[in-house]
């Protein structure tokens, strides 16, 4: 396991503070936010009772993003969590809403990467502007039929 995918363990003392034990400091939701979204991997426990509060302290920090979005979720899907509860929609959250993010991000990373190699060969060809033909045009004779001899657009002008 690398230094980023290492577990930060912290403990929740009832003062709702977090300690983290490895830096030995309190640290806030903020800072777990920061540690989280730099690929470390957190686990919180009371520190009375030794309990997993990790779950908690995780939506904490969503709920505190949410708010200042003043959104997350959409309503009908709030109404749907608080109505069903444990029943149906923890069973969904566990199997599924991962691996449907997670089958998202990996679908999008590869739609990004497809979208950078198009703009890599699109300013390729930019670099090649000018004349797309050249001087063996071949559509050069249909155009002349609409251009008389010595006008701007006509080869011939060029060629005297």
């Amino acid at each position: 396991m690398s230094d980023s995918e290492k577990i930060v363990h912290l403990k929740k003392y009832a003062n709702r503070r977090l300690y983290d034990t490895e830096k030995s400091v309190y640290v806030t939701l903020a800072e777990v936010s920061e540690m989280i979204k730099q690929g470390r991997w957190v686990a919180v426990t009371d520190a009375d009772s030794g309990e997993d509060v990790t779950a908690f302290i995780l939506t904490q920090i969503v709920m505190e993003a949410a708010k200042k979005k003043n959104a997350l979720l959409p309503v009908p899907l709030l109404h749907l969590i608080i109505r069903y509860g444990e029943t149906v929609l923890v069973d969904f959250f566990g199997k599924h809403l991962e691996k449907m993010v997670r089958s998202y991000l990996t679908y999008k990373q590869a739609a990004d990467e497809q979208f950078n190699q198009w703009l890599e060969m699109g300013s390729g060809l930019a670099g090649k502007g000018g004349q797309p033909f050249g001087p063996a045009n071949p559509l050069g004779a249909f155009f002349k039929q609409f251009f008389p001899p010595g006008s701007d657009v006509s080869d011939d002008k060029k060629q005297k």
